[in-house]
């Protein structure tokens, strides 16, 4: 049934067919093993979790010698969770909040993990959202080591800020999953890439799967 669903998406929405033929190929080179590869980490690094949900890539980062992990979710929830979760880490730090262009509220979809202040889904719950300016100006994090990035649709707001602010050259390696809702998103994946390019190389992609930057020495 999935599969036929999945079939009937592209029959009638032909440009979803790049995220289509993406997670095939990611399924055939084996992707995951690319994007959880993280043993450069060290007790000084210092990663950013955007979309921390309930803490499963947060888990993974702290299972390795990582001296600090942020995790950032808006969802009322989640972040409630990951608070509880986290409280007696001290390599963890729970942000209820999500960083973007500007302070504000989100409206959120209660939908598990493909919770989203972009996707068309019913909208029931109020999330922070705090600009990349103000949280940059109240912590001093001079280098970020790793950054995923997975919020549903919020990296098209949270990657711009990031380089308006000048912080995108602070970070050595960066993961992002891009969100593919309509087909005027693509062209603002190529404007981010395009800014991305500036300061990092490409290493590999998978178009609206996942794909992975590094800074440029």
């Amino acid at each position: 049934m999935a599969s036929l669903k999945k079939w009937l998406d592209q029959r009638r929405n032909p440009w979803k067919s790049v995220f289509y033929d993406a997670i095939k190929r990611w399924r055939r080179e084996n992707g995951p093993k690319r994007l959880y590869s993280y043993d450069t980490l060290t007790a000084d690094s210092v990663a950013f979790d955007f979309g921390g949900f309930k803490g499963e890539w947060a888990d993974r980062i702290l299972a390795t010698r990582c001296g600090m992990c942020h995790i950032f979710e808006p969802h009322p929830r989640f972040a409630g969770e990951l608070d509880q979760k986290y409280a007696d880490q001290p390599r963890a730090q729970s942000h209820a909040f999500a960083l973007g262009s500007s302070d504000g509220t989100l409206n959120l979809s209660d939908s598990g993990d493909s919770s989203s202040a972009v996707a068309a889904h019913d909208r029931s719950l109020s999330g922070e959202i705090r600009s990349v300016k103000r949280f940059f100006a109240e912590n001093d994090v001079p280098r970020i080591d790793l950054v995923k990035i997975n919020i549903e649709g919020g990296e098209y707001d949270l990657l711009p800020a990031l380089a308006e602010a000048g912080i995108l050259p602070r970070i050595q390696r960066l993961q992002v999953q891009f969100h593919l809702f309509s087909p005027e998103l693509m062209a603002e994946r190529d404007a981010i890439r395009a800014t991305l390019a500036k300061t990092h190389t490409c290493v590999w992609e998978y178009p609206f799967v996942w794909e992975e930057w590094h800074r440029k020495s």
